[in-house]
């Protein structure tokens, strides 16, 4: 059976690129490109579509209202295609939390050739998103409110730091909490992190989500909640009552200095087919805090962060894993529990309140 997808976006050419290219796919058909939200609702009501495909900026009604429409009628899998600008990501970002499940980042020049060489990735995003489930993003933002182109090797964690070797010495009882999350976690988090207590662990956070749009993302969280929330910089300390995102196109590590957690922000290739990714970061909490630390896996497409969690589970580190019910796209903790490397799973309302009874 395929999926319909409906492309929303102003710019002609946007659209014919798009459509040509979803063509090529056999499981994927077009059902409509229409220049704005207006045409789009009156194609949805002849067929609704299984996923959209949703620019921000639009004349008579601009995305973001367009997606809460949606939201409120008939929760869909939306992908948000948008410029990488400051603006662009601050108003991205209130579309993700309002319920888009990825962002195709489309740059403002040499845009056809772009979208072009990205056909496989996009094509691998529409399939993605029809998967995911809309009905537990409504319950996250209701408890909230309360030429081809290859796709690039899998590589492990390997290519940026050494795995744990059964030797490292642990010598501080601080604790620390590594979240990783992708598909839908932007809500998740949104959930999570204003129920923290000022009191709670360090946490180190990695959300994939593209270059600009993370500083933008840490901002908004930062206003939610009560412990800081900031865009990591390389030397920043993990400390009670702060949590730390990964800068988007760079990963985040844990290392220790003396008694104390630091991150570490550098470059590497995608790991996992990511930068930041969540197995390099958990990797590294494994090296550098084993027993003194909390793994978190949370809502997301495929398996960044499963080879992570069973090493950081190995080095005696309590892991948690969101279950099924409450995920968006439960494919990141159902690896991360294939791989044996989960203690607990659990809803996200019960990780929150088993993190926010930890003091660090």
């Amino acid at each position: 059976m395929s999926i319909s997808v409906l492309i929303v976006d102003d710019s002609a050419v946007v659209r014919e690129i798009l459509s040509q290219m979803l063509s090529t796919a056999p499981d994927l058909e077009v059902i409509g490109a229409a220049p704005d939200p207006i045409f789009a609702m009156t194609r949805m009501k002849l067929r609704w579509p299984d996923v959209v495909i949703l620019d921000i900026e639009m004349p008579r009604m601009d995305g973001l209202t367009f997606l809460r429409k949606i939201m409120e009628e008939r929760p869909t899998p939306v992908i948000i295609c948008s410029s990488l600008t400051e603006k662009g990501a601050r108003i991205t970002l209130d579309a993700m939390s309002a319920g888009a499940v990825a962002i195709i980042t489309k740059p403002t020049v040499n845009l056809k050739s772009f979208l072009q060489e990205a056909a496989k990735e996009l094509i691998q995003e529409v399939r993605d998103a029809a998967g995911a489930r809309m009905g537990a993003f409504k319950r996250i933002a209701t408890s909230a409110r309360g030429g081809e182109h290859q796709p690039a090797p899998k590589l492990t964690a390997d290519v940026v730091l050494e795995a744990p070797s059964g030797l490292e010495k642990y010598r501080t009882t601080e604790k620390i909490i590594a979240i990783g999350t992708s598909t839908g976690g932007t809500q998740a988090l949104e959930y999570l992190l204003p129920r923290l207590p000022a009191t709670c662990p360090g946490v180190a956070v990695v959300q994939h989500m593209p270059e600009k749009f993370t500083a933008s993302f840490a901002e908004r969280l930062n206003r939610l909640c009560k412990v800081e929330v900031r865009e990591a910089k390389n030397g920043d300390r993990l400390i009670s009552g702060v949590a730390l995102i990964a800068p988007g196109g760079k990963h985040l590590l844990v290392k220790r200095s003396g008694a104390q957690y630091v991150a570490e922000v550098k470059d590497g290739p995608l790991v996992s087919r990511h930068r930041p990714s969540v197995d390099v970061l958990f990797r590294s909490v494994a090296v550098n805090a084993g027993n003194n630390a909390i793994g978190v896996i949370m809502t997301g497409m495929g398996d960044d962060g499963a080879r992570g969690m069973r090493e950081m589970h190995d080095a005696g580190a309590r892991t948690l894993a969101q279950d099924e019910e409450s995920c968006v796209v439960f494919g990141m903790p159902n690896e991360a529990i294939g791989h044996g490397g989960v203690d607990e799973v659990m809803s996200l309302e019960r990780i929150t309140h088993t993190l926010a009874g930890i003091r660090g």
